[in-house]
């Protein structure tokens, strides 16, 4: 099979969260253009959700955003306001985060076949740092919502043939 371009990467993060954050959260979002980056151990402040992918291919999807758009996507989802992050807003990143790679995961069957999502695990503090290991590049598409940004990375790789036989389907529960 042929190796996905970026670009295909991209319209696919795009889709998937604009339907998302459209449907289910009614925020309008504006799509900035996207870009390739490589890792570096740079710091972050805020939220972040990162949730796996597992398959013919491998992937991770990580979103980040502020502790204050955190909780206007949570007040949106769970119509209630929240000024602060709490468990509920951390749940409700949690959710997004799991629609919106979900999504993509779903687009990206059409092309790779049978993929599974792992939980969600959502990061809340200052000055920290997330790993994925063997991850070398992300394609990263940033979103803004009024003043906020939502940066959604994603990082896809061909799971290398010796752990293909592991990842059948009956074995990921797809």
């Amino acid at each position: 099979m042929q190796p996905l371009r970026t670009d295909e990467v991209s319209t696919m993060i795009v889709t998937a969260t604009s339907e998302v954050f459209g449907t289910m959260l009614n925020l309008p979002l504006e799509t900035e253009p996207s870009r390739q980056e490589p890792v570096h151990p740079a710091t972050y402040d805020g939220v972040v959700a990162l949730i796996g992918v597992a398959g013919p291919w491998t992937a991770t999807g990580r979103i980040s955003c502020s502790p204050e758009f955190a909780c206007v996507m949570a007040g949106a989802l769970l119509m209630s306001p929240y000024s602060e992050v709490d468990e509920d807003v951390m749940d409700a990143v949690a959710e997004v985060s799991n629609m919106v790679i979900g999504n993509v995961k779903t687009l990206l069957e059409e092309r790779v076949g049978p993929l599974a999502l792992s939980i969600p695990a959502v990061i809340y503090g200052r000055s920290y740092r997330t790993r994925s290991a063997g991850v070398m590049e992300w394609t990263v598409v940033p979103f803004r919502c009024g003043d906020q940004t939502l940066e959604v990375r994603f990082n896809l790789m061909e799971t290398p043939r010796a752990l293909r036989g592991m990842m059948r389907p009956e074995y990921l529960h797809v």
